[in-house]
């Protein structure tokens, strides 16, 4: 069964979610959109995808290289910067603090 998720709640932590797939290894549009499937996250549009990585590129967190491909036209690959790796670190640790939150209330309303 397929999990639905608030495209408005994904939409402030893609970013996030994205440098972290990225640090992991260099990847293209589509190849990401592949991996988020992976993560359980299907109904991403693509459409949210691209302008995410080209706002990620103006703010210097990712830096996007043409690489030839073997099926067909060269691909932008795109690698994480210095500041993608700081925002990154930023991130995560902004998403421990208001799980560790959210979790409390949520078990709070089980009492």
């Amino acid at each position: 069964m397929q999990q639905h998720i608030s495209s408005q709640m994904l939409k402030g932590i893609l970013q996030g979610i994205m440098l972290i797939i990225l640090s992991k290894k260099p990847d293209y549009g589509y190849g990401i959109s592949k991996q988020l499937n992976q993560y359980g996250l299907e109904n991403i549009p693509k459409g949210t995808i691209y302008p995410l990585l080209t706002a990620m590129e103006k703010r210097q967190y990712v830096e996007g290289r043409m690489q030839p491909s073997e099926a067909g036209p060269d691909r932008k690959y795109y690698y994480v910067t210095e500041a993608g790796e700081a925002a990154k670190e930023d991130f995560i640790q902004e998403w421990d603090r208001l799980a560790g939150t959210v979790t409390k209330l949520i078990e709070g309303e089980k009492e």
